[in-house]
């Protein structure tokens, strides 16, 4: 399964954006997946996550009240609403998909990546 991620842009603090994550192949819905971020100088960090059905949602504590996670899987895509927005959210966020459940926080289960794109919220 490859990814895609697009959907970033420049956005003013308080703002909003949608990224989106499109996934080749008929079997995203078997898969569970998740949306992580590298800000400038930092390491890359976990932002949130959704299980394969969409029942289950996890997200950081930094980023908690603020984005929802969602997957449509007829359309085999994956979103984050990024309400809020912070100059701190500043980063490349990366989708990722993996197969078995296990911890969905830890970036070494995800097996498959997606490109990146850059988000940037200015004050």
């Amino acid at each position: 399964v490859q990814l895609q991620a697009c959907g970033g842009g420049l956005v003013q603090a308080g703002g909003s954006l949608r990224l989106s994550c499109a996934a080749s192949g008929r079997t995203f819905s078997t898969y569970n997946a998740a949306w992580f971020r590298r800000g400038p100088g930092k390491e890359r960090e976990f932002v949130a996550a959704i299980n394969y059905s969409g029942s289950n949602t996890y997200y950081a504590n930094s980023v908690k009240s603020r984005f929802t996670i969602s997957r449509d899987n007829a359309k085999n895509t994956l979103y984050p609403q990024m309400n809020s927005l912070k100059p701190e959210d500043s980063a490349v966020y990366y989708c990722a998909i993996k197969y078995y459940s296990g911890n969905y926080y830890v970036e070494s289960e995800y097996r498959n990546w997606g490109q990146g794109t850059q988000v940037t919220v200015s004050s």
